[in-house]
């Protein structure tokens, strides 16, 4: 079908000036329209992918890569020996013990529910970024004994304390006294407070030394668990697996991909949906190239017939047309890549210069935690919307090229 004769005469008429004014016009505007679609598609998904690396650096700041507890929901009691074990590993980056609880903060008539994790600060550098995250404070602070407590920024601020203040931790665990079954519960000091930038941190999320929470919670030498921080977080789900055979099946592996699935699940579901919408706006500029070939078609009728009469098959005048709009398409594809590739890298620079000349500001500091928009262009993204782009300008070839193919010589010629 793309036969020498057709690729001269399709590329000549996609060069040639055509008498037709209207035809260039819409030809011009079909390959402007697959490259804005493309740009703004390219632009969109880096920016999006950008977004979600962002979360899931802050999420996984906080959260362990992997985590090993107790099958039966006890705690774990000779956890020293495992802790040496899984070091050993050799995709284990870190390891440190916690002990964590669902439990209520007091501070007179506000209360609120919080995750309460107990850790030894050395170790809990091992596999989260707790200490970067300090806004005022250190985790330094979270002594044996001392009864101090990190609060999340918006939780101190609900709970309306700061540093040096006391609150009541209150777990669901109870004791039994002379006056009778009573919840346990401990005034602590707040020691600092941190920001990771994501709610479920920020309000819901409270640290003290893992002994003090042990006492609390009447662990004694036990532990909740141990968090793991691996070489590579993207093959958690195939290094836990290793690990857990490694350990006899002895232990509750659970990784992040488990623990935020939904989550990302949701991440992953409106990437998806955003693209197909976006996706659209490419498949009607590809789609004006139909449009643009009929034109075509209806203007070349004579010379189609002279084609056919010279001893051209269907096959090879259906080529010229298909040469023509892939031609359109092509141009239009490869346009939009590079410049979309090139926004995207340069994204945050071209919004601050909109934001100074039209003075706005996007993402405003004290709304937003991400002021900036991150971009993270990806290959396989750019190779995706290109190779799709390019294929539905093809596709939108055909009808046109089957409709010249099918052109009756002599009708064509009747009144020439």
């Amino acid at each position: 079908m793309f036969h020498p004769l057709s690729l001269y005469i399709g590329l000549r008429y996609t060069r040639a000036r055509r008498r037709n004014h209207f035809i260039s016009f819409i030809s011009g505007i079909s390959m402007v329209g697959i490259a804005l679609g493309i740009i703004a598609l390219i632009v969109v998904l880096s920016v999006m992918n950008g977004f979600h690396k962002e979360i899931q650096q802050r999420i996984l700041g906080m959260a362990s890569h992997a985590t090993l507890s107790d099958p039966f929901g006890g705690g774990l009691g000779d956890w020293q020996p495992l802790l040496e074990q899984v070091r050993a590993h050799p995709d284990v980056v870190g390891a440190a013990p916690f002990v964590e609880v669902q439990g209520m903060l007091a501070n007179g008539s506000r209360v609120s529910g919080a995750m309460v994790r107990g850790i030894l600060p050395r170790e809990e550098d091992q596999v989260a970024e707790l200490r970067r995250d300090m806004v005022s404070g250190s985790v330094d602070d979270l002594v044996d004994g001392a009864f101090n407590i990190v609060l999340g920024r918006d939780l101190a601020g609900y709970l309306g304390v700061a540093p040096g203040d006391k609150v009541t931790v209150v777990t669901p665990q109870v004791s039994a006294t002379p006056a009778g079954v009573m919840p346990r519960l401990k005034r602590f000091t707040v020691s600092g407070v941190f920001s990771v930038g994501m709610a479920d941190y920020d309000r819901n999320a409270a640290f003290i030394h893992m002994r003090d929470g042990a006492r609390l919670l009447g662990l004694g030498d036990n532990v909740s668990g141990v968090r793991l921080k691996l070489t590579d977080m993207w093959a958690a789900p195939r290094l836990v697996r290793e690990i857990a055979y490694d350990l006899g099946g002895a232990y509750r592996v659970v990784d992040w991909t488990q623990v935020h699935s939904n989550f990302f699940s949701a991440l992953a579901m409106e990437k998806r949906m955003m693209s197909i919408i976006l996706f659209l706006i490419v498949a009607v500029a590809a789609f004006n190239i139909v449009s643009t070939l009929v034109m075509v078609v209806t203007d070349k009728q004579s010379d189609i017939a002279v084609l056919r009469t010279l001893g051209a098959s269907p096959a090879r005048v259906m080529g010229v047309f298909m040469v023509q709009g892939t031609a359109i398409g092509l141009i239009g594809t490869l346009v939009g890549v590079v410049a979309g590739v090139v926004l995207a890298l340069n994204v945050e620079p071209v919004v601050a210069w909109i934001e100074g000349v039209f003075g706005v500001h996007f993402l405003d500091p004290s709304i937003y935690y991400i002021s900036a928009l991150p971009s993270d262009v990806q290959l396989v993204d750019v190779l995706r919307v290109g190779g799709a782009a390019f294929a539905m300008s093809v596709l939108a070839t055909l009808y046109p090229a089957w409709r010249a193919a099918r052109t009756d010589p002599a009708e064509a010629l009747r009144y020439e």
